[in-house]
């Protein structure tokens, strides 16, 4: 094996790792918490690209619904996938394509919060209609209990991944530990 392929291995282990410690902190919120799930599957999108960063959050979906308590919450479960606020989990795959797909394409900071807009709008769409058909409320009273209370935090993710994502990739890029 390639010493850069088994950096890019361990990059990507490490940001699964990061996102399943960062994913559980939350603050219960109504059906849906608050957490820093968004953050860190964010910052993997930035750090490994769309590909492996789509790889990243697979792993951690895949350890979520065996069992790994890695969801918000520190649950875990198929149940968790299915159940009221899977749909957002599984935004979290489209979310960190197009963000992933803008950081690798991009060096301007617009086009990259452009994408984790997107993304992030993607996620909200997914989670929304999730949550209406399983709690079987409205759709816009499911906008207001899973997406209008997380819209200031989430912007300021965004700001914030946009400012630390290029840093560290950057800085993991001149240590070797990515051939992007």
């Amino acid at each position: 094996m390639q010493r850069s392929h088994l950096y890019e291995l361990v990059l990507t282990a490490l940001m699964t790792a990061i996102i399943c410690v960062l994913a559980p902190l939350s603050i219960p919120a109504g059906p849906v918490p608050v957490s820093l799930g968004t953050f860190a599957v964010m910052l993997a999108a930035v750090i490994l690209g769309w590909k492996r960063g789509v790889v990243s959050v697979l792993i951690y979906l895949l350890l979520g619904a065996i069992g790994v308590p890695v969801f918000a919450g520190y649950n875990a479960g198929a149940a968790d996938l299915v159940g009221p606020t899977g749909g957002y989990l599984i935004g979290y795959l489209p979310l960190t394509l197009l963000t992933g797909w803008c950081a690798d394409r991009y060096t301007d900071k617009f086009r990259l919060i452009l994408g984790m807009i997107l993304g992030t709008v993607i996620l909200y769409a997914l989670g929304t209609f999730w949550l209406a058909k399983q709690l079987q409320m409205g759709f816009k009273e499911a906008a207001a209990a899973g997406v209008i209370p997380f819209l200031p935090g989430d912007a300021g993710k965004i700001v914030i991944t946009a400012v630390v994502g290029p840093i560290l990739k950057n800085a993991l890029k001149k240590a070797g530990f990515t051939g992007q």
